[in-house]
């Protein structure tokens, strides 16, 4: 199975036309296709960070220390 993700442009006929890469064999496929609906933009998340510097040298946490009792 491949995925190819690509935007295509419908025309007045409700046609498209797709160019598939080379390294699919001509012959018979099965197609699936997701209408998303029109191009919107995409988002782009921003996430605050602070710097709190370096740990300090020697610095352990065993594993027992960060999670409880029931292992989460």
């Amino acid at each position: 199975m491949k995925t190819i993700e690509t935007t295509i442009v419908v025309n007045e006929s409700h046609q498209a036309t797709v160019q598939l890469p080379a390294d699919v064999a001509p012959g018979p496929h099965r197609v699936v296709m997701m209408i998303e609906g029109p191009t919107t933009a995409r988002v782009t998340l921003t996430f605050a960070s602070h710097d709190v510097g370096l740990w300090p040298e020697g610095f352990r946490i065993r594993r027992e220390e960060i999670y409880g009792d029931d292992g989460r």
